[in-house]
């Protein structure tokens, strides 16, 4: 779910769409719904750890969610403002399995030329926690993710084949480290590691001139890191510092989403790093993050923001409980 602001290797939750003209809407939505996050709700938790929902990669754990919108701006390296609004929504089926989908609306925007507007692929996903320990803040889950080919608009680079990526992912806090480490025990580290697998090795086209061109098709190492510094868990459960709203309930992050082609013509690690917060509440969390470029085709610096719900903790006894069990 993160390599560049490209079509092709957008971010799984990236946004699409402009940027400003929604901040004000979005931190106004997001400061009236806020109250200090409670551990009694089920989204997100190992023990007394909350992991909130990330951006630029992905997350560990199964819950029912929405995020709604997620909204980014990028400029290419050839000058393209490149923007984009995300909708992604999961839903458990059982208590450790869940299904999810999303779908991205992009707008390009080159230096000279017309702007072309149109939807990416559209994505299916599904995942199993298969560990938890709440002892040791620790989350194991395993998920497959599908990017449909021909369901986005080709003319914004939504490709016409499938890509299934297989994917493991991990969550573990540091709240069982010792008393003389204690300053450390509200950091929290997730991630992922999946192998994106085309639906073809590589495609022919031909143009007006009748030029043949082959396209090949890698196998894609696709890896995300995110590291989290609690200040709600600073808080309730190492030392009160006495921080006051809204820095109570702000979690500082860095984001690190990477990817390298494996075969057929290989290529160099591309990616982005994603420093920003997230504002977690009971019901729904807003996040804010950088984008800036790995590698040297990786485009400008630019900005992504979420909405994100907690569907488990708005809806506990209708949509936001499992389909099967309790």
């Amino acid at each position: 779910m993160t390599a560049s602001m490209t079509p092709s290797a957008a971010p799984r939750r990236p946004l699409r769409r402009r940027l400003r003209p929604g901040i004000a809407l979005l931190t106004g939505v997001t400061t009236m719904t806020f109250v200090p996050v409670d551990s009694t709700f089920a989204h997100g938790f190992a023990g007394k750890r909350f992991f909130p929902a990330t951006i630029a990669t992905d997350d560990p754990f199964v819950a029912d969610e929405l995020s709604l919108p997620t909204i980014a701006s990028r400029r290419a390296d050839d000058g393209t403002l490149e923007q984009s609004a995300s909708i992604d929504f999961s839903k458990r089926i059982t208590t450790n399995f869940g299904i999810g989908v999303g779908a991205s609306y992009l707008r390009l925007r080159p230096a000279d030329g017309p702007a072309q507007n149109g939807f990416d692929n559209f994505a299916l996903n599904a995942k199993y926690l298969f560990h938890k320990s709440d002892e040791h803040e620790t989350l194991l889950s395993v998920g497959v993710d599908w990017d449909i080919g021909g369901s986005g608009t080709k003319r914004v680079g939504a490709e016409s084949f499938s890509t299934i990526s297989p994917t493991l992912f991990f969550g573990k806090g540091l709240g069982d480290l010792p008393e003389s480490a204690k300053f450390l025990r509200p950091f929290a580290l997730t991630g992922s590691a999946g192998i994106g697998l085309p639906s073809r090795a590589s495609s022919t086209t031909t143009d007006d001139s009748g030029n043949v061109d082959t396209e090949q098709h890698p196998n894609i190492l696709k890896l995300g890191l995110a590291l989290e510094y609690s200040l709600p868990y600073l808080q309730s459960f190492v030392k009160d510092v006495g921080l006051g709203e809204p820095f109570n309930r702000i979690i500082p992050i860095v984001e690190l989403a990477l990817q390298k082609p494996l075969n057929r013509g290989g290529g160099p690690w591309a990616g982005t790093l994603n420093p920003g917060v997230l504002i977690p509440g009971k019901l729904m969390q807003f996040g804010i993050e950088a984008v800036i470029p790995v590698g040297k085709t990786g485009g400008k610096t630019g900005v992504v923001a979420q909405v994100h719900f907690f569907l488990d903790d708005l809806f506990p006894t209708t949509l936001g409980k499992p389909l099967l069990g309790r």
